[in-house]
């Protein structure tokens, strides 16, 4: 699918215009003339576009077919002669499902058969994104040390990502059968990682489901729209948000997310992995309708009476 999309739009924007060009000629003008008739009307198509002229330039830079500056480069360059996209688009969040129903929705999931079903439960406790747990592997788990490592290779922000295990996540793990083929944890018939919308017709399932049952089906209430397996994470960060005092930093790791500025970044190279694994286990209570484990500390009797 990625590899389509790549082809698509490169097909459609850019080869009328750039296509019978050496990329030696290939310049700035040239680069707006593709970018700016869709620049607004379709940024987001727009600018995914730019990077992978970027990208394409680049390679032909380093494989001696072009020199000089690359003119599809945002910083310091095109910034300057196109606005900003977050200000003429919309941005469009995945629906997401209130915090407060996300018992409910696990109640039903639990129930329901496959592995699209069992995928999502493990993205939710996990608070991860489809991909991350569809091409997860065996050899990536450490159930002693309950901890899933998940390679730079296979995150968004291309670093090494660990995720602390709750006891929810680890049973489930333990339910899963193991393919003598594969060493995947879903593999799909064919041996190659599920699909991304098996995840998603599972939420459609227990959406209709429900709706059939007379429920209310698992709607995002802001955007009314059903809710989407990306919307996990956002459910997640809200809860964090407005129902624990975990700091944001600690959320932020666990979604891994950068943290703050470049500066801020370098600095901060502690996993905060014991903390991360009180919330991921609080989470999965949650998740089964049960409070947090809280840690008390108990005062002795003779400072009871000081006081």
């Amino acid at each position: 699918k990625h590899v389509a999309q790549w082809r698509n739009t490169l097909k459609t924007h850019a080869m009328p215009k750039l296509g019978t060009l050496p990329v030696q000629a290939i310049d700035t003008g040239l680069v707006l003339a593709v970018l700016e008739p869709i620049w607004s009307t379709t940024t987001e198509t727009a600018t995914r576009l730019r990077g992978r002229i970027e990208k394409i330039l680049d390679w032909a830079k380093v494989r001696g077919y072009r020199s000089g500056d690359n003119p599809a480069v945002w910083g310091g360059h095109l910034q300057n002669l196109l606005a900003a996209p977050k200000k003429i688009a919309k941005v469009e969040h995945h629906p997401a499902l209130p915090y407060a129903d996300i018992g409910r929705f696990m109640k039903a999931l639990r129930a329901a058969p496959g592995d699209g079903a069992r995928a999502l439960e493990l993205a939710i406790l996990c608070g991860s994104r489809s991909g991350e747990v569809r091409g997860a592997t065996w050899s990536e788990f450490d159930l002693d040390a309950m901890v899933w490592t998940i390679p730079a290779g296979r995150m968004k922000a291309e670093r090494e990502h660990r995720v602390p295990l709750s006891g929810a996540a680890a049973a489930l793990l333990a339910t899963l059968p193991r393919s003598p083929d594969s060493d995947l944890l879903f593999p799909a018939r064919t041996g190659a990682p599920l699909s991304d919308m098996t995840l998603t017709a599972a939420v459609r399932r227990l959406h209709a489901a429900d709706l059939k049952a007379g429920g209310a089906g698992f709607f995002d209430p802001k955007q009314n729209k059903p809710v989407t397996v990306h919307g996990f994470r956002s459910t997640f960060r809200d809860w964090i948000g407005e129902q624990t005092s975990y700091p944001r930093n600690v959320a932020e790791m666990a979604l891994a997310h950068a943290i703050g500025d470049k500066v801020e970044e370098a600095y901060a190279r502690g996993e905060l992995l014991e903390k991360r694994t009180a919330l991921m286990n609080d989470w999965a209570r949650f998740c089964e309708g049960k409070p947090p484990v809280l840690n008390v500390v108990q005062i002795p009797e003779q400072s009871k009476a000081a006081a």
